[in-house]
């Protein structure tokens, strides 16, 4: 750690006592007002030593960020304020670092929080460790088990929305980098009788209301399921919906959690039939039948139920009905059928609902140990999570065979807690050199072997009475109690032979009392002997083997015909024995963690503290025993070098540094100090302190020497803050006068320069206009001189071209003035130029009647230029252009009415655009030669002068028409064989195309065509006749005109009317010889 690294430590800003083993004075009032005071403030964690106490909020706080993972990474467990990341930090660098196997032993009464702890637990290592595809897929997997187990293992109860009905201790295990590589998860006695019957106010498990509320409507219908919770006998109906909770949400959240663990979809829809089936039977019902015999037995009421149980795990209905009916007892190669009456049958279906759905939990966890365990098989480093129920004290005494044996564990539990902190503590002395002393406590081993002893206890004893021949009950289980535990001092019972609890009226009859090391608790018999038997008649067990449902199956191996055991089955309470034998000595090889949980309140609200409930559980979770056997020898320890960083500033020789090392420097402090010998230890590592009281002296001496080494800091600091301020006003006042002087002197300047600059400029003027005066002067003499001298000149050529004069006077006048107006003439003409536009037609006036033909010569040379110019504009595709309008002008301007309808459009040739349109694309394949125009055309049928759609294509020898619809050419004329085109001189688009006569073309005779582009059509059908030939096509324009149809000649009249189609000239045949075109009037 750097110097100027600011070290912290569980005693700044402390609120309350962080660590209970420094609470004083030690006694219960000072412990839970401790507890209350630091709750009140937030503070949900406490320590005793490394033991660390965790309040239920009830509500969501914000300390458990990624920044407060971060915070707590690598860091002394005492060096920031209490919490159980410091706890998980401290068991994973032991793991990690140290190579010890680590255990963390969460224990607390329902809705404590235990299972929240182990989820913290959990995520925080999965934070810490290392990173990568394959490390957070295993991270993913043990986090996302936690789901499913809640699911089907846990239930809301009175005590806990979320309360887990399962002991449950993972093995986390990790590779030598500290990496997690998988798990293996062990659980304990499920209270499986949940399934059946739950109290009031509490439900049954999750999974049933979740598969209700979220499953699709089409999965429900597979499962023969409806929404409805009152449907179904086994599900309460006063709690059935719990505020805050989304089953539906949380159902999706399951079967995602499940499918990340590994479970396939076929899997997960086998554990809901599963789960479908136990909720199912809960809905049968019997009714009882008299035999002739006079025996009752029972029958199912509705076996429409029965039915769909059996269609869902897949089992003859009749086997499933004669096994709720009768049960076969088999001895010495007997067997013996005997009838069940209607409460025997009842008790079958509940047996067969409770153990299907508990061996349905077993197989879920052993699925999961599958899926999360790890795949190598090199050494691991384990850290184990023990989430399991707290000590159980039903405070109306109804505690049954499930509080005894959770009790039992318990017990177990604190013998192996103080067993392993003792252990510890001398581990710790023995260590550090420091000498051990006895100390004295409270042995729960004498209350472990009333319960477990294999010949004298408790569940020995139940054991025995569930196997012995006769009838069995649980008054007679008591009488044996009364007479074998009646003289030990832990167990209590009203009908002992111990005369003392004879009138004692709080001991029910049928109930007896054991003395746990958290209290007395009163137990009533009742539900004993059948709880102990957890007995399934073995027609229900070979039932469900004949099942063809795989998963059904293989939940009941002991049904199998071929295996049948005669042995009575291992009893509850011997398995849960032997699981607590197995779980101690797997915690007795791991270096163990402790968190107990503790809830505020019964009402499961933030911000009530119940001073009796908690002092309740402060009792049975033995935390003041704790605090004892930690602060029975030195109440605090520390190491030197942290003790000496903390405490230095109390003594002047190890105040600001200490130069040697850090346990000397605390042997002067302390003496320094003149604190009592006696009152602590030196440890090879550590400082150890006795009393409390000493700690906290030192913490008050400290704070006292904190204000006033605040005080020297603020006295300084104000010291140097007063001269930096007044060093800095003075540079600042030198800076000032500096500039000031500075721009005085400059202002001064620039008066001085200003001032020189006038004067010089008021002399330079003077200096200047006695110059221009002097020159002005000259100029006049040297300008007088010259005219003087100029008329002298003119007087004298006078003199001597006198007789020339009078001769050449007007000639030359007369040619001067000419040559002025000419130049004047163009000067003029020169602005008033017309525009560049060969169109223009505008021209300057004639000044002059003599420049009647300049002017006009003038104006031709200038039209002729500009139109050069626009001509040199042109391209050869818009030369071409012109050129096709300028002979279309030649040939009908002023001769067809039409013409100047198209001036104005410009010639495209290809309207069709024949080699790009796929619609042509037929016609484009027969055409090799280049298309010079493609447009439609109508072609006038002789018969009736009506007008048929054609395609008209001119190209470079021939002009063929086709059919509009298929493109199959119809006509193909060389342009060699036309001879004329003939038109009207009307506003119309007839025209006739002539063909030589003789020639293979005039077979079909002459064209009679109709077209909007008669202008551009004829124009171009010209100019390529006249490219191609050589010889001109003649071009006839009359009203008038004679067409050659085959063998007859056809004449084509043209008349002003009013035809049907309005504006649209149209064709009339009048006779055989005779096609009238209507043209409308202009």
């Amino acid at each position: 750690m750097s110097k100027m690294e600011v070290k912290t430590s569980l005693l700044d800003n402390m609120i309350g006592v962080g660590d209970m083993v420094l609470l004083e004075p030690l006694a219960e009032e000072s412990f839970l007002e401790n507890l209350k005071k630091r709750f009140d403030h937030n503070e949900i964690y406490t320590y005793i030593g490394s033991v660390v106490i965790s309040m239920n909020p009830y509500r969501s706080l914000p300390i458990y960020s990624p920044e407060k993972v971060e915070e707590y990474r690598n860091r002394n467990f005492y060096e920031l304020s209490p919490h159980i990341f410091a706890l998980a930090d401290e068991a994973y660098r032991s793991l990690r670092d140290q190579d010890k196997d680590q255990c963390i032993l969460i224990t607390g009464e329902s809705g404590a929080g235990k299972t929240e702890a182990s989820k913290l637990v959990m995520s925080y290592v999965a934070a810490v460790c290392g990173k990568g595809a394959e490390v957070n897929q295993v991270k993913e997997q043990l986090l996302q088990s936690n789901p499913v187990l809640e699911a089907f293992g846990n239930a809301k109860t009175m005590r806990n929305d979320n309360s887990s009905r399962f002991g449950k201790y993972m093995d986390i295990e990790f590779d030598f980098k500290g990496d997690p590589l998988g798990g293996v998860i062990s659980n304990y006695l499920l209270e499986k009788s949940r399934v059946v019957k739950q109290p009031r106010g509490e439900r049954n498990f999750h999974i049933f209301y979740q598969l209700l509320s979220g499953a699709p409507d089409d999965m429900l219908k597979k499962l023969n399921l409806e929404r409805d919770f009152s449907k179904y006998n086994y599900l309460s109906l006063d709690s059935a919906t719990v505020n805050g909770v989304d089953d539906a949400a949380n159902f999706r959240t399951v079967r995602n959690a499940m499918q990340i663990v590994g479970f396939m979809d076929d899997e997960t829809q086998s554990v809901l039939e599963v789960v479908s089936a136990v909720l199912k039977l809960g809905n049968i019902e019997f009714k009882p039948e008299s035999r002739v015999n006079g025996l009752d037995e029972s029958r199912v009421k509705d076996k429409n139920e029965l039915k769909e149980i059996c269609e869902l795990i897949g089992i003859e209905q009749a086997v499933l009905e004669r096994a709720f009916s009768f049960r076969t007892v088999e001895a010495k190669q007997e067997k013996v059928s005997t009838t069940l009456n209607v409460a025997q049958a009842y008790y079958a279906r509940d047996a067969l609902a409770k153990n299907l759905y508990s061996r349905l939990f077993s197989w879920l966890v052993n699925r999961i140990n599958e899926s999360i365990k790890a795949q190598t098989k090199t050494r691991k480093k384990v850290m184990g999570v023990l989430d399991i129920y707290g000590f159980e004290i039903f405070e109306n005494g109804d505690n049954s065979f499930e509080q005894f044996i959770i009790n039992y564990c318990n017990e177990k539990l604190q013998q192996i807690f103080i067993e392993l902190t003792l252990r510890e503590e001398q581990e710790e002395y023995i260590r550090e050199g420091i000498e051990w002393t006895h100390i004295d406590y409270f042995n729960n081993a004498i209350i472990c072997d009333l319960i477990e002893n294999n010949t004298n206890g408790i569940l020995a004893m139940l054991d025995e009475e569930c196997l012995r021949p006769g009838t069995v009950s649980d008054e007679t289980f008591l009488e044996k109690l009364n007479q074998i535990c009646a003289g030990h001092e832990h167990f209590e019972s009203r009908m002992s032979k111990n005369s003392k609890f004879l009138n004692d009226h709080t001991l029910p009859h049928n109930c007896f009392r054991i003395q746990h090391y958290a209290g007395k608790v009163l137990y009533r018999v009742e539900g004993f002997v059948d709880k102990n038997n957890d007995l399934l008649y073995r027609d229900l067990s070979q039932a469900m083997w004949k099942a063809s449902h795989s998963l059904v199956k293989s939940l009941f191996p002991d049904g199998n015909p071929t295996k049948i055991n005669l042995k009575r089955p291992p009893t509850a309470g011997f398995q849960f024995k032997a699981s607590v034998a197995t779980l101690m000595k797997n915690l007795l090889t791991k270096n163990p963690n402790y968190i107990r949980c503790i809830k505020p309140n019964d009402k499961k609200a933030t911000h009530i503290f119940t001073d009796s409930l908690v002092c309740h559980q402060v009792r049975y979770l033995g935390l003041m025993e704790n605090v004892r056997v930690r602060r029975a020898g030195y109440a605090f320890r520390q190491t030197y070098e942290p003790c000496l960083e903390r405490y230095k500033m109390l003594c002047k020789q190890t105040w600001p540094h200490w130069r040697g090392p850090a346990r000397e420097g605390v042997e002067v402090l302390l003496k320094d100090l003149q604190i009592p010998r006696e009152e602590y230890s030196y440890g090879r590592s550590k400082i150890f302190i006795r009393n409390p009281r000493t700690l906290f002296h030192l913490e008050d001496q400290r704070k006292q020497r904190l204000q006033d080494l605040a005080t020297l800091i603020q006295k300084i600091y104000r010291g140097w803050k007063c001269r930096t301020r007044f060093l800095l006003m003075k540079r600042s006042q030198v800076t000032v006068a500096a500039w000031y002087r500075r721009y005085a002197q400059q202002k001064k300047y620039q008066r001085i320069k200003s001032s020189a600059i006038v004067v010089q400029s008021y002399i330079r003027g003077w200096k200047a206009r006695r110059e221009l005066k002097r020159l002005k002067e000259e100029a006049r003499r040297k300008h007088a001189v010259a005219v003087i001298w100029a008329y002298w000149l003119g007087l004298k050529v006078r003199r001597d071209y006198r007789k020339f004069f009078r001769a050449n006077a007007g000639k030359k006048i007369y040619e001067f003035t000419i040559q002025r107006i000419m130049q004047k003439y163009f000067l003029e003409l020169k602005n008033k130029m017309p525009s560049m536009s060969p169109i223009d037609k505008t021209w300057p006036a004639r000044p002059y009647l003599f420049l009647e033909a300049t002017h006009t010569e003038l104006r031709r040379i200038f039209h002729l230029w500009r139109c050069k110019k626009y001509r040199d504009q042109f391209t050869e595709q818009k030369k071409a252009i012109y050129d096709e309008k300028l002979e279309a002008s030649e040939m009908f301007k002023d001769k067809k009415a039409l013409y100047p309808s198209s001036v104005g459009q410009p010639f495209q040739g290809d309207y069709l655009e024949i080699s790009k349109n796929p619609k042509y694309q037929k016609l484009s394949t027969l055409v090799e030669e280049k298309i010079i125009l493609a447009d439609i055309v109508n072609k006038i049928n002789r018969a009736n002068g009506k007008g048929a759609p054609r395609i008209f294509l001119l190209t470079k020898n021939s002009f063929l028409l086709a059919d509009q619809k298929s493109g199959q050419i119809k006509s193909s004329v060389p342009l060699s064989d036309l001879t004329s085109a003939s038109m009207s001189a009307q506003t119309d688009g007839f025209f006739a195309v002539r063909v030589k006569e003789g020639t293979p073309a005039a077979a079909k005779g002459d064209f009679l065509l109709s077209s909007d582009r008669l202008i551009e059509i004829v124009t171009k059908l010209y100019r390529t006749c006249l490219s191609s030939t050589k010889e001109k096509i003649n071009i006839e324009i009359s009203d008038e005109f004679l067409v050659q149809f085959k063998q007859d000649k056809v004449c084509v009249k043209f008349v002003q009317g009013s035809p049907k189609n309005g504006s649209v000239a149209a064709c009339k045949r009048k006779n055989n010889r005779l096609l009238e075109v209507a043209v409308p009037s202009p």
